[in-house]
């Protein structure tokens, strides 16, 4: 006849649950064998940050250094078109003075000679 074995309702649950565990089995993490070359590659990338930390300092170095240039610069610049201001200021002022002390003398001579007409 047939040579199908004859299985009972707990065999079957048992053989479900073995093919669940399975099944889940596959999901589970599985140990990690550690890469002999990680600690060299994580020495390596170390080194490259590094280089690469360095080479945005001496980049932000030079952009300061820049900045700082053209910051002196502008204030010389500032400064020499103030002393300009300033000097062209103190022109006019001693030109006014002079012509005041010119004003001044004219007046007096004035004075001087109406009171010689008056005599």
């Amino acid at each position: 006849m047939r040579d199908l074995k004859q299985t009972g309702f707990s065999d079957r649950i048992s053989t479900q649950q073995e093919a669940k565990k399975a099944l889940l089995a596959k999901f589970k993490p599985k140990p990690a064998a550690p890469d002999p070359e990680f600690e060299k590659l994580a020495l390596k990338r170390a080194e490259e940050k590094e280089a690469l930390r360095q080479q945005h300092e001496l980049a932000k170095a030079e952009q300061r250094r820049e900045k700082a240039e053209k910051e002196a610069a502008r204030l010389a610049a500032e400064a020499a078109s103030q002393e300009a201001v300033d000097a062209e200021k103190r022109a006019a002022r001693k030109e006014r003075k002079q012509l005041t002390k010119e004003e001044q003398k004219a007046a007096r001579d004035a004075r001087y000679a109406a009171r010689k007409a008056r005599r």
